[in-house]
């Protein structure tokens, strides 16, 4: 017979529960709080959500990115880094305006209406109602939003520099019709409008914009 002391189990027990968390890929565990995020917006996605979502533990997640809105943070920036269909960056492409926004619409119809991930964008329609507790989020997607009202702003702008935007075009105006036209889309694609529908809609804002042509 094999005698174990006590203080012998103890010493087990303890070391099992001080031991590290199993390790997980930042980017993989980060993706499917992303869709979650996505899928049920900030305050609709607990803890308990989250963390089954990734497979990990809260221990875990708290470990790994501090808090629950740090996580959304970082999920927002992946989102942001998302490839698109039409790969690179048409604001900074030497392209005229139309075919800016023309690339930037026809990404934003297709991306929203994937099949692999939930529909809608993840930034237009984010935290529009939240907890007072969540304010700083708002605050946050809010600021990405018109970080994005600013880029479109300032290429409509370029447009009148570079001579194929009229000069008596209000840039920001513009700019806030098609802001308004993605976020219409987003919401349209949560309720089900299909790629090609959307691509009718981007034809409709293209359409508008070219009245501005030279």
């Amino acid at each position: 017979m094999i005698i174990v002391k006590n203080d012998d189990i103890a010493k087990k027990v303890t070391s099992g529960r001080r031991g590290r968390p199993p390790a997980f890929d930042r980017e993989t565990v980060l993706a499917a709080a992303r869709d979650t995020f996505w899928e049920h917006g900030y305050d609709g996605s607990s803890i308990a959500d989250l963390t089954a979502s990734m497979g990990i533990t809260p221990q875990s997640l708290y470990a790994a990115f501090r808090s629950k809105a740090e996580l959304y943070r970082e999920a927002l920036n992946q989102y942001r880094r998302m490839p698109r269909p039409d790969p690179g960056n048409p604001f900074s492409d030497a392209i005229d305006t139309v075919t800016t926004f023309a690339r930037f619409l026809k990404n934003s119809a297709i991306i929203f209406t994937a099949p692999e991930h939930p529909k809608g964008c993840m930034i237009s329609t984010a935290v529009l109602n939240c907890a007072s507790e969540s304010e700083d989020i708002a605050h946050y997607v809010s600021s990405l939003r018109l970080d994005t009202l600013r880029l479109f702003t300032s290429r409509i702008e370029r447009g009148v520099e570079e001579g194929d935007i009229r000069a008596d075009a209000n840039p920001a105006s513009l700019a806030r019709f098609l802001g308004a036209i993605v976020q219409g889309m987003s919401v349209q694609a949560r309720d089900g409008a299909t790629t090609a529908e959307l691509m009718e809609v981007v034809d409709h804002a293209l359409t508008e914009l070219r009245r501005y042509t030279i």
